[in-house]
């Protein structure tokens, strides 16, 4: 039980810091410009939890990360994805108060935690921090490992929606569809250029 807690207390701090800053906290950000900061909390746990799961099962069976470049790649292409769907919403849905509609190209509450957690989810393959996450699990009680980065992440990517919900406030609803898009469509290419 103490081998978990320290697994659990080392990879929260690790995996905490290492996302500050990072690309999905970015992501968290929009979507806490877009979405109610509670939708934002189980979408980006459920990612985190899914990306550092695979990681905890690469790094505590196999003692190796997951091949980074084809990961990239398809990461890259449903980024760019993203970032036509974040341009096609519809425009009422834009120009909507974002205190009272929580959608996400029309789609309502688990249709949106579902988006935001795949985001999250691609956006962490191959990333420092589940290649961290793995690494710590070779080391260390997996479960710990999976319970600590998983909050870790969650808890960073909640600094970047909390930001995004107070900025979102000032921002129109469009400017911040255009910005997400961007910031998709940033991501994409710079994963398909193999940057990230």
């Amino acid at each position: 039980m103490v081998d978990i807690i320290a697994a659990i207390i080392t990879s929260f701090g690790v995996v905490f810091v290492a996302e500050l800053g990072d690309k999905t906290q970015l992501l968290a950000l929009g979507f806490g410009a877009k979405h109610s900061l509670r939708l934002v909390a189980i979408g980006l746990t459920l990612g985190y939890g899914i990306a550092n799961l695979l990681a905890v099962i690469v790094g505590g069976l196999l003692g190796a990360a997951l091949p980074e470049r084809p990961i990239q790649i398809v990461s890259g292409i449903v980024f760019i994805v993203f970032a036509v769907l974040a341009l096609r919403r519809d425009n009422d849905t834009a120009e909507a108060d974002i205190n009272s509609v929580d959608t996400l190209g029309g789609a309502t509450g688990p249709k949106v935690v579902g988006a935001i957690a795949l985001a999250i989810a691609i956006a962490e393959m191959g990333d420092k921090t589940q290649i961290t996450t793995a690494t710590l699990a070779s080391q260390a009680a997996p479960v710990g490992v999976w319970v600590g980065a998983t909050l870790g992440a969650a808890s960073s990517g909640m600094v970047g929606a909390v930001a995004g919900r107070s900025i979102g406030h000032r921002i129109s609803p469009r400017a911040v569809n255009v910005a997400s898009a961007v910031l998709f469509a940033g991501f994409g290419i710079a994963m398909l250029a193999g940057w990230f």
